[in-house]
């Protein structure tokens, strides 16, 4: 086990989680998610957790697994088209990960997410953390909007605030 990140996760309490998202910016990105997937038909779904359990740290869960393992939890697969798009934020870590369906992956390249999960994780690392949220936001909603244009039908299939964990 890496004592660094061990280290790192224990010290992640709930009140830095909360000051680094307080409820003022859940209901920004929340209101962010939902005027934009008005103009697409993905559903962002965006989760921000604060730190790992000891097991999971001991089994070397990594942010990516957790992300997969939150992806199948919330059911961010199960939407009609498969276009279900999962931030996910571990703030122990100072990890962004998007994890794709199946519908939505065979459009868009690694790299575009990649490129938004960096440009989240650098305006987070300067402690921008609802403008980088809300900047990751738009950038997806820009990628579905090309590859998932909205139709005169356009359930809303997720919920658009996100989910502290």
């Amino acid at each position: 086990m890496d004592l660094r990140r061990f280290w790192r996760h224990i010290v992640m309490t709930p009140w830095q989680a909360a000051r680094a998202f307080p409820e003022s910016a859940l209901d920004a990105i929340g209101r962010r998610v939902g005027e934009h997937e008005k103009r697409h038909r993905g559903e962002v779904r965006f989760v921000v957790e604060a730190e790992l359990t000891t097991a999971q740290l001991w089994s070397n869960l990594t942010s990516r697994a957790r992300a997969i393992e939150m992806f199948s939890a919330l059911r961010v697969w199960d939407t009609e088209e498969n276009t279900g798009v999962l931030v996910y934020v571990l703030l122990a870590d100072h990890k962004v990960e998007i994890v794709t369906d199946r519908g939505v992956g065979g459009r868009v390249p690694p790299a575009e997410w990649q490129s938004v999960c960096r440009t989240m994780q650098e305006a987070f690392r300067a402690g921008r953390f609802e403008e980088g949220a809300l900047e990751g936001v738009t950038a997806i909603s820009r990628l579905l909007e090309e590859h998932f244009p909205a139709r005169e039908s356009n359930a809303n299939e997720l919920p658009d605030r996100p989910l502290m964990i």
